[in-house]
């Protein structure tokens, strides 16, 4: 491996640097957007039991801030639920932007890591042909062995660059997807909250759901 990486010159350590960020931000999104962490299940049925049991003030608000990104947004809606619906979904659309943009973290730079990588690793072949050919050039005769030898390692940073973005764009493709699905759940979960506390909707305490 460490040979390869050798042949492949400098540009390969471009490629490396991709590859290692890559594996560093798919880890820490993996991790991150559990949903189990964004969205715990029965959270709104336990908000509104502390609503009907008069339990929930401002302690109770901080703990479920804290709690998780849907808490946040709950929280949000729970605060300023006295000032009438409109104003309840302003302010939990406001959370839910910044909620958001918290998810979508790094996501970009995965995306342009999956771009990049494979131009770097074009950039690598193109800059290997032409010291190929120079030295051709150069010495006025031209083997084919050692062009076929020459080309082959010039073509070691193509392949590098497209190890590194084929799994980069699969995975910013997926967590993408992930952050998708968990936005639409807090929405869902966020317009049940609006409807129970506003008195349009009730809530089935055995499941603990609305």
């Amino acid at each position: 491996m460490w040979e390869l990486v050798k042949a492949g010159g400098w540009i390969m350590l471009p490629i490396m640097l991709c590859s290692i960020v890559a594996v560093g931000i798919i880890a820490e999104r993996l991790w991150t957007l559990r949903p189990s962490r964004i969205t715990p299940p029965h959270l709104l049925g336990q908000v509104w039991r502390w609503i009907k049991d008069k339990k929930l003030n401002n302690q109770k608000l901080k703990e479920l801030r804290a709690n998780s990104p849907l808490g946040q947004i709950l929280a949000a809606g729970l605060a300023n639920s006295k000032h009438g619906r409109e104003i309840m979904k302003e302010c939990i659309q406001e959370a839910a932007a910044r909620v958001v943009h918290d998810l979508e973290r790094y996501l970009n730079a995965l995306g342009t890591i999956a771009g990049i990588a494979p131009l770097l690793g074009l950039l690598g072949t193109v800059l290997g042909m032409i010291e190929i050919f120079s030295s051709f050039m150069g010495s006025g005769m031209a083997n084919a062995a050692l062009l076929a030898a020459g080309i082959s390692k010039a073509l070691i940073t193509t392949a590098a660059g497209l190890m590194v973005a084929i799994p980069a764009l699969f995975f910013h493709r997926y967590l993408q997807r992930r952050v998708d699905e968990l936005v639409v759940g807090m929405e869902q979960e966020a317009i049940k909250l609006v409807e129970v506390v506003q008195g349009d909707r009730d809530v089935d305490f055995a499941e603990g759901k609305a």
